[in-house]
């Protein structure tokens, strides 16, 4: 449904933790012209555990009435709490979002037969299309290939963002419930084989930073065309690991800021990136085509 290159893109702050509305809009612009095919809003990336629930349904509201239906916004509204995921999806939904993004419950860690009960819930409850979103890395609870294929026969579950970075789960999904959903990488270091085989897009981190460049690898790789993939994806490859040296977003803030995109404000518990980081980051920024101010 929803298909290329999908920024999950910060939420700007000021330097006392407000939400930078003006940078957010200029944001959206940058993406819009350069390509992006798709917004992720309020997602991980969007330091969606520190949004306040109001601040959570306003910016789903504001980015949908910025992009003004240029291109498709999906709203991030998983939650490990069944009954809270169905609110924001409820919010994003009046505020007309395309779809939703919703990821695996975390903490708690449920059994399969609970993310299967957790997701079909929300879709029944729900009429939107739905992307579910496995990351288990960030969430304590992987959802097996088989939990995916039985959510994949729900009409409004749509796709699924598959963050493990393990290509054989990722080749599993597309054996099981290729055909029925559409298979999105949810890690940049590995989304190029992914769509090569058969994934339909990548919701990306590195594409905050280089958003052309991002669409046109991912527009490529749908196609098959591996080489033209792989001349775009190669000199990527750094900020693909740099950008994790610390949690996401601290590294991507922290780079955008130097590019002069954002302020390098965080919401505590996160802080600014660590000094031994940096230098790595911005070379492989500077590898990567980025240009950097003085």
């Amino acid at each position: 449904m929803i298909q290329g290159s999908i920024v999950a893109i910060v939420t700007p702050m000021t330097a006392e933790g407000e939400i930078d509305v003006p940078a957010f809009d200029r944001l959206i612009e940058w993406h819009v012209a350069s390509g992006t095919d798709a917004i992720v809003v309020a997602g991980t990336t969007g330091e969606s555990p520190t949004l306040s629930e109001q601040e959570h349904c306003d910016l789903m509201a504001h980015c949908v009435k910025q992009v003004a239906g240029r291109i498709p916004v999906i709203a991030g509204t998983g939650s490990n709490s069944t009954r809270e995921a169905i609110y924001f999806t409820e919010a994003a939904k009046r505020s007309g979002a395309d779809a939703c993004l919703l990821v695996v419950p975390y903490y708690n860690k449920p059994s399969q037969e609970g993310l299967y009960q957790h997701f079909k819930k929300i879709a029944e409850s729900v009429d939107i299309p739905q992307i579910l979103y496995n990351v288990p890395s960030r969430t304590g609870c992987d959802m097996q290939a088989q939990t995916v294929s039985r959510l994949a026969d729900i009409p409004n579950i749509v796709g699924i963002k598959e963050a493990s970075g393990d290509l054989d789960r990722c080749r599993e999904l597309l054996r099981l419930c290729g055909d029925r959903i559409d298979i999105l990488s949810g890690d940049d270091a590995t989304a190029r084989q992914l769509m090569l085989e058969g994934g339909k897009g990548n919701i990306s981190v590195t594409a905050n930073l280089v958003p052309q460049q991002m669409h046109e690898m991912c527009k490529r790789a749908i196609a098959g065309d591996a080489p033209g993939a792989e001349a775009i994806d190669t000199p990527l490859a750094g900020l693909h690991s740099q950008l994790f040296v610390e949690g996401n977003p601290v590294p991507v803030k922290w780079a955008m800021a130097q590019m002069g995109l954002i302020q390098p404000a965080l919401r505590l518990p996160l802080v600014e990136l660590n000094p031994a980081f940096r230098v790595p980051l911005t070379d492989a920024m500077r590898a990567a085509g980025i240009s950097i101010p003085n």
